[in-house]
Formats: structure tokens, sequence, C-alpha cells
């Protein structure tokens, strides 16, 4: 410590403790204590190795030159509901609004590789996203839509490589080649089995299916990101900022590994990876952790992986605002706080981003609010000045210590894994989950304690009367999906369709990339549920591990 914080600390300090002291004993972020104050003491180490310069590894204060000089961050609504002919109205809608760029929300059976007419699909078709079960739902989904001018990013996992399958097969119906298709796909399917559950097969088969996409994308659709590796599902179950970092990478670093185990040179897929991150409230933690990851990921990448393209290096990420955060009381309570969180990850050097709606802990958002979700970005764009600098927050002594502290403790975790053989084995052993759960845990202890104030919930409460004018998907939705679905069969060649279904359950028992006979299937509107039930009679289920 420096003589003159020495001083500060005896005199001037000393005396105002002394007189009112301070609000409370502890002061935390997620990942750990907050001090006093910061100086220049608490900045170690060299600036050319730490930070550098944008653009340039390791990429501590952003990944391109000019970042928001150049253009902004894709601003993507993640949007999708009933049947794809309402969804196509919405994603229209989003574009006339200034969107620029489209993410999809499908229903939950759709997530796990359920055609709407099967019995497992009773109550949720089309309920937290748009039921797609074919191509043909696909092809209105993107109805007047032109692929060849919009990204897409698609939020799904287990089944991503059918959902792909549809998107390329849809764009060939537009008359748009794969080589132009830009957008992504979730595909993470680790942090399914940590966090979220909606998986279907078993990790290997599934770590399969991942590195035929990535092997499969690098020659015919190069400029698809094949995956979106995800930390928020991680974050949305109750982890630490620090430990979303920690097992976002651990995820990263079994992915590249896999691809390395299938034969693929690092630099050949490697520069397609994206990430996605969430953003919460503390928003200096939440900047911090940004820029942690970016430098953490450069290095495994080069010290690790032995990568030599400077984009194999870069960590290019999405961000969605906190849906954990979100409050069914006073819900116009969450303009704010998705305000503070489009700050943290614009200030973060997010490279596309979606602002959750103020109805959202409440149904699927009304256009008024996803209107007022877009707007804030828009003004964080082109009002607030943040995005006119490069990394406007480099060089705040306390912002630089909690970079450096998540990135140590991510660190740590990592090695913890590394020691138990890898993601896998920690997700089979329940590490991972039990670390998530002990620290929901003990949010919600500081919670229920006052500890932890959350505005509306647990201080600041007021008499509400019932929510009014959501947006609610009528039962009937399903009954239209399921008659869609059925004239559809009725009206295809269901000969060729069983013969390439036939073949593609073949060649599961195979070693060949099944992405091309997946591709093959959907082109003769094979279902996403055929498509699935034929992976699952080779690979079966996955039946998680207890966590007590």
């Amino acid at each position: 410590m420096s003589e003159m914080k020495k001083q500060w600390e005896e005199t001037t300090l000393a005396k105002s403790l002394a007189k009112s002291g301070e609000r409370r004993e502890s002061f935390r972020a997620t990942s750990t204590p907050t001090e006093r104050l910061y100086t220049p003491e608490d900045f170690t180490g060299d600036y050319e190795e730490k930070l550098g310069y944008p653009g340039q590894f390791p990429f501590t204060r952003g990944v391109q030159p000019t970042m928001y000089r150049g253009r902004f961050w894709t601003m993507r609504q993640y949007a999708g509901f009933a049947t794809a002919e309402e969804s196509n109205n919405r994603y229209k809608y989003l574009l006339e609004q200034g969107q620029t760029g489209l993410s999809i929300a499908f229903d939950l059976p759709t997530q796990i590789g359920y055609d709407s007419d099967d019995p497992m699909s009773t109550g949720e078709v089309g309920k937290v996203g748009v039921a797609i079960d074919s191509l043909a739902d696909m092809e209105i989904l993107f109805k007047d839509i032109p692929l060849d001018k919009v990204s897409a990013s698609m939020t799904i996992n287990a089944p991503a490589s059918v959902l792909l399958a549809f998107y390329i097969a849809a764009a060939e119906k537009q008359g748009v080649p794969a080589n132009l298709l830009k957008g992504t796909i979730q595909n993470d399917i680790l942090k399914e089995y940590a966090a979220r559950g909606t998986y279907i097969f078993p990790p290997a088969p599934s770590m399969r299916l991942i590195t035929n996409i990535f092997e499969f994308c690098s020659r015919e659709v190069p400029k698809w990101n094949t995956i979106s590796i995800s930390g928020y599902h991680i974050r949305e179950a109750g982890s630490t900022a620090a430990q979303e970092v920690a097992f976002t990478l651990a995820d990263g670093i079994a992915y590249v590994e896999a691809a390395l185990q299938a034969g693929m040179d690092v630099d050949d897929f490697a520069g397609r990876l994206s990430f996605f991150f969430n953003a919460h409230n503390n928003l200096l933690e939440e900047v911090a952790k940004y820029r942690a990851a970016r430098r953490l990921w450069a290095k495994i990448m080069r010290d690790r992986f032995h990568a030599k393209k400077e984009r194999s290096m870069m960590l290019r990420f999405h961000t969605q605002t906190g849906g954990s955060t979100l409050t069914a009381q006073q819900p116009d309570n969450n303009i704010v706080r998705v305000a503070i969180q489009t700050l943290a990850a614009v200030m973060g050097g997010t490279q596309s981003l979606h602002t959750n709606s103020r109805d959202e802990a409440l149904a699927l958002p009304t256009e008024d609010s996803v209107r007022i979700a877009l707007r804030t970005q828009q003004i964080v764009a082109y009002e607030s000045g943040v995005a006119d600098t490069i990394d406007p927050l480099a060089g705040s002594y306390y912002v630089e210590s909690m970079t450096d502290e998540i990135e140590r403790i991510a660190t740590e975790y990592i090695q913890k894994i590394d020691d138990m053989g890898g993601a896998v084995k920690a997700i089979e052993q329940g590490y991972i989950q039990r670390e998530i759960a002990d620290s929901s845990y003990n949010y919600q202890k500081s919670m229920e304690a006052g500890e932890q104030v959350v505005v509306g919930v647990n201080k600041f409460q007021i008499e509400e009367p019932p929510a009014k004018g959501l947006l609610r998907v009528e039962a009937t939705v399903a009954d239209h999906q399921i008659a869609k679905l059925h004239k559809m069969k009725e009206g295809r060649d269901n000969v060729i369709v069983k013969q390439r279904l036939e073949a593609l359950r073949a060649a599961a028992a195979t070693d060949v990339n099944l992405m091309p006979l997946i591709l093959d299937c959907a082109r003769v509107y094979a279902t996403e549920g055929e498509i699935c039930n034929e992976l699952r009679a080779v690979f079966g289920e996955y039946r998680p591990v207890e966590v007590l």
C-alpha cells in the first residue's frame, strides 16, 4: 500500500467511518468482494501484454480495430411464437423498425426433436417459440425475407443439424446458394446437459453431430458461425460472472478438442466459432467479464491449441440481456434494467445484441414491448456516446482489477475441469451442475435476507393490479399446425422420404459425416421428428446425472 493511501485511510476515511459508517459491512459483485477504493496499485502488468490494441492479440480491448466507429453491433430481437406465418409477420415488423439481424426462438417440441403431432408435444406447440416441423414451415418462416441479405441466429442445440438443413434448403428454394448464407446456430449441447435441459442424444453422438457441422460448413457454408458456445444459460441457471466465463470456455475447449480428434485443422474451423454471453445488472463487473473472456480465450487458442491465424484467437460474441433479472412485479422497471445491461454489453464490446422486453417475466412480449427493447439499443447506439470510442472503460482501476480477477478465477476453474478429464467428464460427474446450483442457492439466500436488493421484489413493493394486454398463444395454434403438417405429409413423395430416412439411419451407424444425409432428408420434406427418430434409434437418448 502506498504511503498516500495509508495516510488517507488513517485520517480522512477513518473520520468518515467513525461518524457515519457505510451502508453495509461488505460489498460484492457476483464473483468477488468489491473493495472500497481502487488505485493505480490495482493495475499490475504490462499494458501491451495485458490490454494491447483493438483487433490485436490478446483482444482485451476488442476484436475489431475500429469497433463501433466502423459499424454498430448487429441489433437482434429474439422472436418466434405460434406458427411460421405469425412469426414471419413479427420478423417483418422488426426489420421495418430497424432490426439488423433475425434471432429465431423455437418452441419446446422443436428444441427437443418432436413434431407438433407427437404426444410429447401436447400443450407446448408454439408456446415459447415458433413450431417448425419441416422445410415447409421454414419456407413460410422466411417468406419475402431474402436470406442472402439478412443474417439469422437460431437458438437450437440437440437438433441443430436438422434446423440448419431446413434453413439451407429454404435458401435453395429462394435461389440463394449455401456459400452466401450468414448466421449462427447455437449448437452447444454441453451447456444443455449442465444448465438448460433441451438435449436428445448422449454426449458422444451429440459431439459427433457438432463436429460434422463444423466440417460440412467449413466447405459448404463458409460464412456461417457453426456454434454459439453459450454462457447465457449457465448464468440464467445461477452462476457467477466468473463461472459463466470459466464453464463457457471449458465447453469451448471440449469442442475444439473434438474437432481436432475428428482430423480437422484448428485454423480451418476456429474462426467460425462464436460465443453467447449474458448481461446482468452489475454494469462494471459485466464489462470486466467480457474483457477477461476475450483475453483468456486468445491465450487458450494460441498457447494450448497453437492456432496461427489471428481470427482463430478472437472471441466474438452475441449478448442477451438477463432474462432471470426481469421481474413480474412492476414490470416497467425492467426497461431500466435492460438499458443498464445494454450499456454493459456495448461497453464490453459485443458483436451482436438482443434486448429483452419488459413483460417477459409474464409472457411472450407484445409488439409494443419489443419495440421499446429495440429502441433501447438504438438510443444507446445513436445518443449515449459510449459507442464513439473503443473500450471506453479501459484504464479504470476497478475495471482492470476486476478483469484480472475474473480471468484468474476462470483459469482456476478450467484447470480443475482439465484435471477431471475435460468438460464432458465434469458434466458427467455433476461438478459443473453443483457449482452452478451452489451459486444460485447463495444468491437466493442473500436476496431473502435482504442483502441483495431487487427493486419491487424485496424492497420498494407496491400494490399492483393483474397485468393486462399480455400476448397469449391460443390453443387453436396446435390444431392449425398439426393440420398443416398432415397435409404436407400427404402431398410429398413418401417413397423417397422413406428411402432417405433409411439411408440416414444406416449412415448413423457408421462414422461418415451425417450433414449431407440430413440435408437430403430435409429437401424432400422429411420432418424434424422423423429425422431425429432415426438418430434416436441408433444413438439412444440421454438420461441426466442426479445432482445433490
